[in-house]
């Protein structure tokens, strides 16, 4: 069993929870994913079953789509409904206008730094970040580049703020960014902005790349079909997942020398607009997918990167 499952993953559970549980009902040892979500949070969760397993490092840096809703107010310490309140520093401001949100959700568009948080799994010196919180250590952490395409406010029965009785304030946001970027630390910035703490209560994630939540299907659906005699209805075959990149069909002698790790010469026809260094899909002659490779534009040349069989 190879390809693509895209799971809604439910609230509460890890992104290695889903990969276990999975495993569990495919009875398949090679399952991975494409890119974590925090256990809070739901949504598209890209699984890689079989094969497809080896093409996580073309899909793992796709463009991500998520529903996030920020409480303004008070801040936390793992900048989610699951941590501590922090110090009152920034609790006692008044709530911001619907300009002053749409003006600092603008400040917050296009090419910005972010500081990942303790609370993340990114890995420092070897050890994630989210282990030295929990035994109360916070370590420098560089910026990094991150891009907000879009970053827009979705007003609740005609409001953009919701207010509560014990002066906190929520909105919900639609945000469209790069691979890598913190939506709880986009949350802080922007409370930042408009001088007051906040974190998220909600997140879900909407698109991942070309998988979106429609596609989507949930564990116990997966459980239920695949004991009544399969889910293929909902596996993507790999070729179908990687139909961004540019492809071509293989010879049976090209075949043999793919399966070989050997490069090829494609002709200049069928390389028509190919850069350099472009990755490639490696047909065999039925269609199916058998590698992906990396163009050489000075020798006309494609070299499997990866193959799958």
């Amino acid at each position: 069993m190879d390809g693509v499952l895209i799971i809604d993953k439910p609230v509460g559970f890890t992104s290695h929870d889903v990969v276990a549980r999975v495993r569990r009902i495919l009875r398949e040892r090679r399952v991975g994913h494409t890119g974590t979500l925090d256990p809070f949070a739901t949504g598209v969760l890209v699984i890689l079953v079989g094969r497809a397993t080896r093409l996580a490092q073309f899909l793992s840096g796709a463009e991500k789509e998520y529903e996030a809703v920020i409480r303004l107010g008070y801040a936390t310490d793992t900048g989610d409904l699951t941590g501590k309140p922090l110090p009152v520093d920034l609790h006692a401001g008044k709530m911001p206008s619907q300009k002053e949100i749409e003006a600092a959700m603008a400040s917050l568009r296009g090419e910005i730094e972010q500081v990942p948080p303790m609370y993340s799994a990114k890995k420092q010196q070897g050890r994630k970040l989210y282990e030295l919180a929990r035994r109360g250590e916070e370590v420098e952490r560089a910026a990094v580049s991150v891009t907000i395409h879009e970053f827009e406010a979705l007003p609740r029965e005609g409001h953009l703020l919701i207010q509560s009785d014990d002066g906190t304030g929520e909105f919900s946001a639609r945000v469209v960014c790069s691979a890598g970027t913190y939506i709880r630390t986009l949350a802080e910035d922007l409370g930042r902005s408009v001088g007051l703490g906040a974190h998220l209560v909600g997140l879900r994630r909407t698109r991942a790349g070309d998988f979106h939540i429609a596609e989507s299907v949930d564990l116990q659906t997966l459980e239920e079909s695949f004991s009544q005699g399969g889910c293929a209805e909902f596996l993507i075959a790999t070729d179908a997942a990687l139909s961004r990149l540019p492809f071509m069909h293989l010879t049976a002698a090209d075949v043999a020398r793919v399966r070989n790790g050997m490069r090829i010469s494609v002709a200049d026809e069928s390389a028509a607009g190919w850069v350099d260094g472009a990755k490639v899909r490696m047909r065999e002659p039925e269609g199916s997918l058998i590698a992906v490779g990396l163009f050489d534009k000075a020798t006309a040349q494609l070299q499997p990167t990866v193959v799958l069989g």
